[in-house]
């Protein structure tokens, strides 16, 4: 039987990845934003206050693509995102308000609950009071999160991986599996210098569940860092999350893309509000996909720009059925390009004129 969605509801995420591959669903931010119930700049998911029902909407749709994991929709909803747009009231209601929601699909449909934390952007290595800042911050999120009864924490898009090593150590402190993913910038190290196959190791030593890559590369320049990360951290399951964009080794972030056809953007640069040209198709997704499970990939996931077609292609690149392959594609009835013989005659053609 090809596994699904919501098979195997009462597993954790650990003995789920122990029978087969684990989908996650992420890039909530840029879909809503697409979608007009997210602003574009500042990125705080206020969305989950002013539109439940739309973020509802999109984990329902990403579960019926595929994604085995509801990830409560927490990202930049930090006391330090809050703070800049003046809005620190919200800390706590938005995040019980995300993980709510969350739960709701997720004990609905079967599928682990997760919950958030990321980057917090205030970083310094030298600076202890940021330091404390970014463990309360940590702390008060996973707090919430344990409340809520989540499977496990996602600590996503860390190019610090000292702060992605705060993370771990917040969610150890709450008993809870742990993903932790990192952002690797265009330099191809964390911002201390280390690779990303030592930062990953560092995070297994220090008691990481999953480790591994998301956000900022696109699947051709996320592909390449992978074998280094699967050889250095033994039988640690991986994480792959690229953003579905066309990133190249000369740019290899989707911060870095220039579009040499348009020359009015808004600071000159696509990144974030006009990577259209750029979004990765369906069978790209798959191809990467395939790709990093031979490389030994485990955990799978899109971020920033990902929609429920990609996450429906790359469930079925690893022979999962989600209810949503009931409507993948079959050209053979197509007006112009079908095979069919129950098509009329006059049709039988048409596509090579097109």
């Amino acid at each position: 039987m090809p596994h699904t969605a919501v098979s195997d509801h009462r597993l954790g995420l650990l003995q789920r990845l122990a029978s087969g591959p684990v989908v996650c669903a992420e890039g909530y931010l840029f879909e809503l934003e697409r979608r007009g119930y997210l602003q574009a700049g500042a990125f705080v998911p206020e969305v989950v206050m002013e539109h439940p029902d739309k973020v509802v909407q999109l984990h329902r749709e990403f579960v019926h693509a595929g994604s085995d994991v509801v990830e409560a929709f927490t990202y930049y909803a930090h006391r330090e995102k809050l703070r800049v747009i003046g809005k620190e009231d919200l800390l706590e209601p938005m995040n019980r308000q995300a993980l709510a929601l969350a739960s709701q699909v997720a004990a609905d449909s079967g599928a682990l609950l997760a919950g958030n934390v990321c980057n917090t952007n205030i970083y310094d290595h030298d600076d202890a009071q940021a330091r404390r800042q970014i463990g309360a911050m940590f702390a008060e999120q996973i707090g919430w999160a344990a409340e809520g009864r989540v499977d496990f924490v996602i600590g996503e898009t860390f190019w610090f991986a000292e702060e992605a090593l705060m993370a771990l150590e917040a969610i150890q402190r709450a008993a809870l599996p742990s993903v932790i993913t990192l952002a690797a910038h265009r330099s191809g190290v964390t911002r201390e210098g280390w690779t990303y196959a030592e930062a990953c190791r560092r995070l297994v030593d220090a008691g990481a569940d999953v480790v591994g890559l998301n956000c900022t590369r696109g699947p051709a320049t996320m592909l390449p860092l992978l074998d280094d990360i699967v050889a250095a951290v033994g039988d640690t399951p991986v994480a792959a999350l690229p953003v579905p964009y066309r990133t190249t080794p000369a740019e290899p972030t989707f911060q870095s893309l220039r579009d040499p056809h348009y020359d009015g953007l808004p600071g000159g640069v696509p990144f974030p509000t006009a990577l259209d040209p750029f979004v990765c198709n369906r069978y790209e997704i798959a191809d990467f996909t395939i790709a990093a499970r031979e490389a030994g990939v485990r955990y799978f996931g899109l971020c920033c720009g990902a929609a429920p077609h990609h996450v429906r292609s790359m469930a079925e690149a690893l022979g999962m059925a989600p209810p949503a392959s009931r409507y993948s594609s079959d050209m053979s009835k197509h007006a112009f390009l079908g095979s069919d013989t129950a098509l009329a005659p006059q049709e039988a053609g048409i596509g090579s004129k097109l």
